[in-house]
């Protein structure tokens, strides 16, 4: 019994058995997890929107791009951690994996103390400067503050799972998240519609629920000594190790940093359409977003099972698990995009009672659903050369979409439809934009894939140790100098 249970709660090895089932195994909880954390900040925009109003609603909303910004070095050293993990696992490399989760912890701090200082500094003229609307600026300007308050408990909860997640264990950040979600549900129904403290009320439910969750990943991986060995030694600078994470996760930190800053720039543009443009953008991506989530999920577990399979070197596992991915994931996305299409109105209603609101939101989505399964492709693909280690293309790739078609394209479509109602643009110059450049993506990220160089990236030498370890037990004991 207790055997079973730590398989359950435990690293999952991937290196063995049918691809189909590792995949399945790893990718449906963390895709349940996918959902319970898009519902966490679903409730918050449908519970501020409800009780508080639609100006709340945007205020929300139009903070979102700025604080992805900011968290985008969390996104370096997330990926990098888990693309190390993964491939440490595999080769049975106990010592190299300590010190890498040792370090992947101590930058997550150390980052974390110096983007609070920055974003509380600087969240006043950032919303000036996207010229925010007077109407709910100082509702953005509560929530962005608070937000990056808590922001420790979000980098840790978020780097721990990510190296859950490479130990090949999708189960216990998935029993988390959910206690978690439901205290934010719950936190919020207390704090905005109980207490009424509007918009900081739902930044603060957000931060204590994260805090909560990341006390709860860090003694699970305190409790993994099976494993993993978190201590003063491993938590020690190693600024060669340190290099290396940040050299494989910094592309696509940099990837999200663009993406990120064309939303702020594309968010300048929503701004000047009005809140109601804005509170439909906001509750477009809160629906969307549950479309989105079998492509990241996916584009997840297919990382972290090259990773392994690399780490092993069982290329043949993985050119078989690449194939199984892109089936299933075009599947999953394709029916979840029907569903979308069929019930979008119905689910935009949730957010808002204005009829412009959701007629414009239903709109968005007919525009934008083409676009899903065109994600799933650039999340399978970009995934595959990720856990390879090769980032540097997704980043260039990504850099090249948002920069020169997203951001360029909104503002001309923008300047083209002009008109007496929309005298900055009618908000489908928007939607258009981000299809464009979902689609060149993902034709982009097929082609490098199918060029086939990440097949011969070397990141490091990860080494091979204690390779008679039987798979499905890994035990290190004994393994540490």
């Amino acid at each position: 019994m207790i055997k079973q249970i730590k398989r359950l709660f435990g690293a999952q090895d991937m290196t063995e058995g049918s691809p189909l089932v590792s995949l399945v195994k790893f990718s449906v909880p963390l895709l349940i997890g996918n959902m319970a954390q898009q519902l966490y900040s679903t409730v918050d925009s449908i519970i501020v929107g409800r009780y508080v109003g639609d100006t709340a609603l945007a205020a929300v909303g139009a903070v979102m791009p700025i604080i992805n910004l900011l968290l985008v070095f969390f996104m370096a050293i997330a990926t990098g951690a888990g693309i190390l993990v993964s491939q440490t696992f595999g080769a049975r490399n106990w010592k190299l994996l300590d010190k890498t989760i040792g370090n992947a912890l101590l930058l997550v701090f150390l980052s974390s103390v110096a983007i609070m200082a920055v974003a509380l500094s600087l969240a006043r003229p950032i919303l000036t400067v996207l010229d925010t609307p007077p109407e709910i600026f100082n509702m953005s300007l509560d929530y962005l503050r608070i937000v990056f308050i808590g922001i420790l408990g979000f980098g840790f909860y978020n780097i721990i799972s990510g190296i859950l997640r490479g130990l090949g264990d999708s189960i216990t950040p998935l029993i988390f998240l959910l206690i978690t979600t439901v205290m934010n549900t719950v936190l919020d129904l207390l704090f905005v519609a109980g207490l009424d403290m509007g918009v900081a009320g739902a930044a603060l439910a957000t931060i204590i629920s994260q805090f909560i969750s990341a006390i709860l990943c860090m003694i699970h991986l305190l409790r993994m000594k099976d494993v993993v060995t978190v201590n003063m030694q491993t938590i020690r600078p190693d600024f060669p190790l340190i290099k290396r994470l940040l050299r494989v996760g910094m592309p696509a930190g940099i990837t999200q940093a663009i993406f990120s800053l064309a939303m702020v720039v594309v968010q300048a543009l929503t701004n000047s359409m009005g809140y109601q443009v804005i509170t439909t953008t906001t509750a477009v991506m809160r629906v969307d977003s549950f479309a989105m989530m079998p492509n990241f999920t996916f584009g997840m577990a297919i990382t972290t099972y090259v990773g392994q399979n690399i780490g092993a070197r069982r290329m043949d596992r993985v050119d078989q698990g690449s194939k199984v991915a892109i089936k299933l994931a075009l599947f999953v996305s394709a029916t979840l995009t029907a569903l979308l299409l069929l019930f979008g109105s119905n689910l935009i209603h949730l957010f808002t009672e204005t009829p412009e609101i959701i007629t414009l939101g239903e709109r968005a989505i007919r525009i934008l659903a083409a676009g899903y399964l065109a994600m799933t492709v650039t999340q399978i693909y970009g995934g595959i050369m990720r856990g390879a280690g090769d980032t540097m293309p997704t980043m260039w790739i990504s850099m090249f979409t948002t920069v020169t078609v997203r951001v360029p394209l909104a503002y001309g479509l923008a300047y083209l439809t002009r008109s007496a109602l929309w005298p900055n643009g009618a908000p489908d110059a928007l939607f258009f934009s981000l299809l464009s450049a979902w689609s060149m993506n993902a034709v982009l990220t097929f082609l490098w894939y199918r060029r086939g160089k990440w097949r011969q990236k070397k990141i490091m030498d990860i080494g091979h140790e204690h390779e008679s370890v039987p798979a499905s037990a890994p035990d290190k004991a004994g393994t540490h100098a």
